[in-house]
């Protein structure tokens, strides 16, 4: 075994994360973990990686008894994890990012020269196409997840941990890092990976070990355990569909109207669409292809050039986000990290972000702690935020349960439309159903719902028309028998390309 676990033991104040798991890792598998949010994947990885320490138990490495007391100990021994939330710095350097703490010298002096030349070695071994001395924050998402990756890197590996790798990738960019896993494998490099999506861990898992409620459920064969062993294991449960009744009430009035909308850097151009009340509109396209982005200018978090917003048949172009909220228009960002949550703030500050300026949050000029508190548990017992710590940081709650307080967020106010850019990246199954759901019963209560999803089952079981984005334009529109997986992925392209 290359790194292996004997009862290891978590506990945070008034929370048991972990409840004696015991763990392995063979040389050359692909090692899942799989579990709903908050079942413990996140912490076992956090201690195999040396970040956090467990409350007892035992670490093995290559059969010999460890302590992994920082991040550093256990590189030394060929650990590294690239983690969901970054840890980049954005002000500095791609190459200065990779070599941090670990910086190349020439006597007292850096040597920058080197840096470079490793940084350029280490990205072209991974094909990935990064400039080393490009900034950061100047990169895309999945530039940086490519970054986080390339610092594994740096030193000699003998287990690699990766959680949730392909959130941020394009399909092009998740095979470079599924050809590089395969390599890796065969190379005797054990890797301990977190994903939800099932045709991932058919495609590259080994063994797959569940764990429920920070406890140790089973560990079985990826190529033999079906989607419904592996969903019943991992909720207790028998799940049926994970996709609730497409709405069949006729749609009311227009709610949004975007006529020829474009923006200055030509991420959106020329969008004509329209949202109705109690519909939910689906918008597809490859990523970059301006579905997200249409959105954000829509709701004021984006410049527009030209063309206009119509928004309950008032022009709402250029309305800034604020303004928006107050009329009744929520966008909730597909990256809850950076733009959608305050991670270092509780989550009942995060739930009423929104609905300050309003009661129950506020009388006025004043806020009212008490009456906020009260509404804020309301609402997470309704969006079953688990645990029910409303005054915990974001930090502290798993990726699903983040999301939870910003679904929380769109019951603060009336609401007449709300935008959902990628709801459902990073969580569970179970709790991904909880999310479907959530989104449809707002549908059928008369709420306008946009759907930006790089999910193209989301489109087409939720959906009841959907827009297929290419490049900015709007490529075409769909809906009844015509939304098909077919039509959807015809239009991904202009038909001059695939």
């Amino acid at each position: 075994m290359l790194v292996a676990t004997g009862a290891v033991t978590k506990d945070y104040p008034g929370v048991r994360a972990l409840d004696a798991v015991d763990f392995d890792l063979r040389a050359g598998e692909v090692h899942m973990l799989f579990g709903e949010n908050g079942a413990g994947k996140s912490t076992l990885i956090s201690i195999l990686a040396g970040a956090v320490q467990p409350t007892s138990g035992t670490l093995y490495f290559r059969g010999r008894r460890v302590s992994l007391n920082s991040v550093h100990d256990a590189r030394e021994l060929g650990i590294s994890a690239v983690f969901q939330d970054f840890s980049l710095i954005p002000q500095m350097t791609v190459e200065e990012n990779l070599f941090l703490g670990a910086e190349p010298r020439k006597g007292a002096f850096l040597d920058r020269r080197r840096s470079r030349e490793h940084a350029r070695e280490i990205l072209d071994e991974l094909e990935f196409d990064i400039d080393p001395a490009a900034r950061v924050d100047h990169l895309t998402r999945a530039e940086q997840q490519m970054v986080e990756i390339a610092k594994a890197f740096r030193s000699d590996l003998s287990v690699l941990i990766l959680d949730e790798p392909t959130a941020s990738l394009t399909s092009h960019e998740t095979d470079l890092l599924f050809k590089l896993v395969d390599e890796l494998t065969m190379r005797g490099i054990g890797i301990v990976y977190i994903t939800h999506r099932m045709a991932e861990i058919r495609q590259i898992g080994t063994r797959i070990t569940v764990l429920r409620d920070g406890r140790y459920i089973d560990t079985v064969n990826a190529q033999e355990a079906s989607d419904d062993d592996l969903v019943q294991l991992m909720t207790g449960r028998e799940v049926g569909e994970i996709f609730p009744a497409r709405i069949m009430q006729p749609a009311g009035e227009t709610v949004l109207a975007l006529e020829d909308l474009t923006t200055p850097d030509r991420t959106v151009e020329d969008v004509s669409l329209q949202v109705r009340a109690g519909e939910i509109v689906g918008l597809a396209g490859l990523v970059g292809s301006g579905k997200s982005e249409v959105v954000q200018a829509a709701f004021g978090a984006k410049r527009i050039s030209s063309g206009r917003v119509q928004y309950l048949d008032r022009d709402s172009t250029g309305c800034g986000p604020k303004q928006n909220i107050r009329n009744g228009f929520l966008y909730l960002p597909a990256n809850r990290h950076t733009e959608g949550l305050m991670m270092m703030r509780s989550a009942r500050e995060n739930v009423s972000l929104a609905a300050l300026d309003i009661e129950p949050f506020s009388n006025g000029p004043a806020l009212t702690p008490g009456s906020e508190r009260r509404t804020v548990n309301r609402l997470a017992d309704r969006v079953n935020l688990q645990p029910r710590r409303i005054e915990w940081t974001m930090g502290q709650f798993s990726g699903g349960n983040q999301q939870k307080v910003m679904l929380a967020r769109s019951l603060t106010r009336n609401f007449r439309l709300i935008a959902f850019d990628e709801p459902t990246v990073g969580v569970d199954v179970g709790t991904r159903a909880a999310i479907y759901e959530f989104i449809v019963e707002l549908a059928r209560q008369g709420v306008a719902i946009v759907l930006v999803s790089s999910d193209l089952p989301e489109i087409l079981h939720l959906s009841n028309r959907a827009y297929v984005f290419y490049r900015g334009q709007v490529q075409a529109e769909l809906q009844g028998s015509g939304l098909t997986e077919e039509a959807v992925l015809a239009n991904f392209f202009d038909g001059k390309e695939g």
